[in-house]
């Protein structure tokens, strides 16, 4: 990344800010970037509780003008592998032309007295891009109640690769401004792909 970079900077301030691991962090981000200008990026800390341990979770997006990066970065306990705690990191780089979906679901409350610009209360991230997906089947069956042929199954696939879910109560309001204009500049980003 060029340290010139206010953009870059500023990635470099949000992952030092999240205080998770951050010289291990910038450095696979900065490593699966390289010298590609960033346009956008969000840094997102996840707590969670499992059993009698809390597990911290770092995902960090960057969007350049060719891919969609993507950083995991997971703290572990000792264990049979480790005598002492450690993490993992990993890097996913994706060509914007192969992300198939950015959806954003917003929750707001009060909806009936919404004011447009109004902050949401929440929002969720989900990006696909073929990796994974997620298939939901189930019998299919016609409108005879008394009918026992067998319809076989019907479903759905969904691509589910990423979803981050940030909220106003939990990651505070700039957290959830950082995630609608890291969205509105990947959708932006892709739709230009397709043009």
């Amino acid at each position: 990344m060029a340290k010139t970079s206010t953009t870059t900077q500023g990635l470099r301030a949000a992952i030092e800010r999240s205080g998770y691991y951050p010289a291990l962090v910038a450095e696979a981000v900065e490593a699966a970037v390289g010298g590609e200008p960033i346009r956008s990026y969000l840094v997102h800390q996840e707590t969670t509780f499992d059993a009698n341990e809390v597990r911290r979770h770092v995902t960090v997006l960057v969007l350049t003008g060719n891919r969609f990066i993507v950083s995991h970065t997971d703290e572990q306990a000792a264990d049979s592998t480790s005598p002492t705690p450690y993490a993992t990191t990993s890097t996913e780089s994706v060509k914007l032309g192969r992300i198939s979906s950015v959806v954003l679901s917003r929750v707001v409350a009060n909806p009936e007295k919404y004011v447009p610009g109004t902050l949401p209360r929440e929002v969720v991230l989900t990006i696909g891009w073929g990796a994974v997906a997620r298939i939901d089947l189930e019998p299919a069956a016609c409108g005879d109640p008394n009918c026992e042929a067998d319809h076989g199954y019907t479903g759905s696939s969904t691509a589910d690769d990423l979803s981050l879910r940030v909220s106003e109560a939990g990651d505070g309001p700039d957290a959830v401004r950082q995630t609608l204009a890291f969205a509105q500049s990947l959708s932006e980003a892709t739709a230009d792909v397709t043009r």
